[in-house]
């Protein structure tokens, strides 16, 4: 005797109920038995398999990821990495929950150096007292097409406010930052309302911007620290889809 129609779809529906039931207990077991025995690790975000069978991704405080077996009996912090594709996944996946869509950002509360044409855009986030930022801004002198949205992002001290505020008052702000950070000549402005600036340490903390230089590019992805002239094109062009 065939099967209908009608209990093909019955059977079906109750696989997927009976498969959504386990990954619902699943995903409830681990979350009550991490919980109750390492109480700091606080809120869990989501939890959600892995391409390893057994391991499952923990994640917490919004782009932190942990692993963990099917019972929540082990906790792995590292990365995961795809020994056949040579990726690492939790790199991936970290660079995913941290991406900022660019277009969202607030242009007010920056300036823009442009260089040749200004077609490629990115936006960085600087500490005018940062040294590993001096030595990105040498190494941004070779690039060339690009508008870069730069938010002062003092973070290193009082005297980083200060060069901030100053920069943010003068009257060519592009010139001034780059002159404090390319030939070392002090910034020096008028006053004027600089809370740009304090909304960027607000608009860095949500974004869990931790360490200057952070670049971010059009397609949203970021990149922390201090990377050279050539990684950075090649990040452009990935950004344009070139």
């Amino acid at each position: 005797m065939k099967p209908t129609t009608t209990s093909l779809l019955a059977c079906t529906l109750l696989l997927a109920t009976s498969t959504f039931s386990s990954a619902f207990a699943q995903d409830a077991a681990i979350r009550k038995n991490l919980t109750e025995r390492i109480p700091q690790l606080g809120k869990i975000d989501e939890v959600s398999k892995t391409p390893v069978p057994g391991l499952y991704e923990i994640r917490i405080n919004g782009t932190d990821i942990l692993y963990t077996d099917a019972q929540g009996d082990y906790l792995i912090q590292g990365n995961l990495i795809d020994t056949k594709q040579r990726r690492n996944l939790t790199e991936e996946r970290v660079d995913k929950l941290t991406a900022i869509q660019f277009d969202t950002l607030p242009v007010k509360d920056s300036f823009p150096i442009v260089r040749g044409n200004g077609k490629r855009k990115m936006a960085v986030f600087e500490d005018p007292n940062c040294g590993y930022c001096k030595r990105f801004e040498a190494n941004l002198q070779k690039v060339d097409n690009v508008t870069v949205y730069l938010y002062l992002y003092p973070v290193l001290g009082p005297d980083s406010v200060e060069k901030s505020k100053a920069i943010w008052c003068a009257k060519d702000k592009a010139k001034s930052f780059q002159d404090w950070m390319v030939n070392s000549v002090e910034p020096s402005g008028a006053k004027c309302d600089t809370s740009a600036v304090d909304r960027n340490l607000q608009l860095g903390k949500k974004y869990k911007v931790t360490g200057t230089p952070t670049l971010v590019f059009a397609d949203g992805s970021r990149v922390p620290g201090a990377i050279g002239a050539d990684q950075v094109e090649q990040r452009l062009a990935q950004a344009s889809g070139k």
